[in-house]
């Protein structure tokens, strides 16, 4: 029982570092937005209307940061659903992402790839 208690705990701590509302971080270029576990999160210029673009392919080079079920949308953060029902969080209507090649915290090596790729600033 209490193995059990524990193993539900340490899944709900980890799903919550998966699926938290952004906050705030500092990198080279400021104040930037970031994940539960500090890394930057990022725009994309081809998302409009606040509906995300980025799926296949450019979601697994840009994860979206999804929202847990139960999650509410605040002040500039809002959430849009995605094409698989889930749904990802916004901000100022554009929905945000991580990206796979900041490797830490304050990692900013995403912004400007392509021309169309920029940190998420509050």
């Amino acid at each position: 029982m209490f193995r059990t208690l524990l193993l539900t705990a340490a899944l709900g701590f980890f799903a919550s570092a998966l699926f938290a509302a952004p906050m705030t971080g500092d990198s080279a270029k400021g104040a930037v937005l970031t994940d539960a576990k500090g890394m930057t999160l990022y725009t994309f210029d081809a998302d409009k209307d606040g509906a995300s673009t980025c799926y296949d392919a450019c979601a697994t080079n840009w994860p979206p940061l999804l929202a847990a079920e139960g999650d509410a949308a605040t002040g500039d953060f809002g959430m849009t659903e995605r094409t698989d029902g889930t749904h990802q969080w916004t901000f100022k209507g554009m929905p945000l992402y991580t990206w796979i090649k900041d490797a830490k915290p304050g990692d900013i090596t995403g912004d400007g790839v392509k021309d169309a790729w920029h940190i998420a600033q509050p």
